[in-house]
């Protein structure tokens, strides 16, 4: 293989230059890592269409509300992440990212913001989804406060901090509950619905995705991650130990769902796409194996993750609209 095959590629620092608002706006816009955003505003979406089937109506002003607070806390988790990154120097020493789904966005590397550009844009994001948590708590009551408390201290102590989960190889579970669990869960109870068994049921198939778009993501950082002390899982258990993971997580999504028609919690029909999605996962799985040596398999893993997750989200809310309709 070439090494410009192999050779990682970055933003062009041109493409953002620029004095004009449009152009401010445009750098800000993209140093959040906006492909990434369907993984926190499908976790809405599937809530909200469970809670609009439990309650029998659907609030349009909070579901508003909570997917652009979700949306602000995710950008802010990706932005502080770089910045958590570039202080441990993880990006900079990161030769084999597959950009722009692994080694950041490159935005403070390649001069595009500077760190504490950076810095100031996640707080202010964070500072805009807490001021929307303000109308939510105005709508609905103090029990908003643990969804939105729980979910900033997730996106801030991933990357920052003494504690900087991302570091201890519990950030995949951690990014599992902030990007699933609590959304699914919080969406959902927004329209009404009771935080239950079923519920909480509901919102696994979403975290195992979700889990999934991180865990692979990590695969080509692993020589970085290494070297500067970010103990992930795929760290841990190299290559090998992180295909079967993944796999195993993927199929986890499947089981759920199959348990939860058996008991009569979903449609009859909807364990069919879960189950259909491990084709996808199952070449997922291969591709970690072999890691960022066949640069183009990783590359078509991690998108084919990503669409996991979409096709799941979607075909779960599907499901619960259905369930509305008859």
């Amino acid at each position: 293989m070439s090494q410009e095959s192999v050779r990682p590629i970055n933003p062009a620092p041109d493409d953002f230059a620029g004095d004009s608002s449009a152009r401010s706006l445009k750098r800000l816009f993209h140093a959040t890592r906006p492909k990434f955003f369907p993984a926190s505003v499908l976790p809405v979406v599937t809530g909200t269409a469970f809670g609009a089937f439990v309650a029998g109506a659907f609030d349009a002003y909070v579901f508003t509300l909570a997917l652009i607070a979700t949306v602000c806390v995710h950008a802010a988790s990706n932005v502080l992440n770089d910045v958590g990154d570039e202080i441990v120097g993880t990006d900079r020493v990161n030769e084999l990212r597959v950009y722009p789904y692994t080694g950041g966005s490159r935005f403070i590397q390649m001069g595009i913001l500077t760190q504490s550009r950076m810095a100031r844009l996640g707080v202010g994001l964070l500072a805009f989804a807490a001021l929307l948590g303000i109308l939510l708590f105005l709508e609905k009551g103090p029990a908003v406060l643990l969804f939105g408390i729980a979910g900033i201290a997730l996106a801030v102590l991933y990357s920052l901090g003494p504690v900087k989960l991302s570091s201890l190889g519990i950030g995949e579970v951690a990014v599992a509950v902030g990007f699933g669990v609590l959304p699914v869960t919080g969406a959902a109870w927004l329209q009404g619905a009771s935080i239950d068994t079923a519920l909480v049921l509901f919102s696994l198939p979403v975290s195992a995705w979700v889990f999934a778009i991180l865990f692979i993501n990590e695969v080509p950082d692993i020589e970085a991650d290494s070297a500067t002390g970010k103990d992930t899982l795929p760290v841990r258990l190299g290559l090998s130990g992180a295909a079967n993971l993944y796999f195993v997580v993927q199929c986890s999504a499947a089981i759920v769902t199959i348990y939860m028609t058996l008991q009569q919690m979903l449609p009859l029909l909807a364990p069919l796409i879960p189950i259909g999605l491990l084709v996808l996962a199952w070449r997922a799985a291969t591709a970690i194996r072999t890691g960022i040596s066949d640069r183009v398999a990783m590359t078509q893993a991690i998108e084919s993750t990503l669409g996991i997750h979409t096709i799941g989200c979607i075909w779960l809310a599907g499901c619960m609209v259905y369930s509305i309709a008859i």
